[in-house]
């Protein structure tokens, strides 16, 4: 078996088929990965039945609702995809605000991936929170140079949601921030 077994070649395969698509080609995707596993109040569901969740359908809505917000650069709406309580590592609403501002700033044709592996809707009190284990990217084309780059990737990276207001809203991500920059990181990190 690979190293990164059928989801890394999936990962692959979808990598692939964007680089032959076209440079000048914006896209997005989300989606849950076949195999993937979605644990609603501890019952897991695997297959179709796992991307049919009700509750499945509205985490992509809101997903795909903050992509028409990147598409259109339309801030007022994407900052609707965070919540008020949003912290990824002491970075607040404000900070969000100032990296979007920047990427719009920066890159036009912007587009992501979200591959969903696991999906995880626990209740604590009264609020409802989502962990959702993500691989996917966010890609444009650089103003000055006119070369489409990927400007942020992740693999399975644990995106936290909360539902508020009847809509889910991002809260942050899992994992300690690292200490530098990799040298191969975009200046931006859109926090998405």
């Amino acid at each position: 078996m690979k190293p990164y077994g059928r989801m890394g070649a999936r990962v692959g395969l979808v990598v692939a088929w964007y680089a032959a698509v076209g440079v000048g080609t914006v896209f997005a995707e989300m989606m849950v990965l076949p195999d993937a596993v979605v644990t609603i109040e501890g019952k897991a569901i695997t297959g179709k039945g796992a991307s049919a969740d009700p509750v499945v359908r509205e985490l992509l809505a809101s997903f795909e609702r903050a992509e028409a917000a990147v598409q259109k650069e339309d801030l007022q709406s994407l900052m609707k995809f965070y919540s008020a309580a949003y912290n990824y590592h002491g970075l607040k609403q404000a900070d969000v605000w100032r990296v979007w501002e920047e990427v719009f700033t920066h890159y036009n044709k912007l587009s992501s991936t979200h591959l969903f592996s696991t999906v995880t809707i626990l209740k604590t009190g009264s609020q409802i929170r989502a962990e959702v284990a993500c691989t996917g990217g966010l890609y444009g084309t650089e103003e000055q140079s006119g070369k489409r780059i990927t400007i942020d990737s992740w693999f399975q990276e644990v995106h936290y949601l909360v539902k508020e207001d009847g809509v889910w809203r991002f809260l942050g991500n899992a994992g300690e921030a690292p200490a530098v920059a990799p040298f191969s990181s975009a200046p931006h990190h859109p926090l998405f």
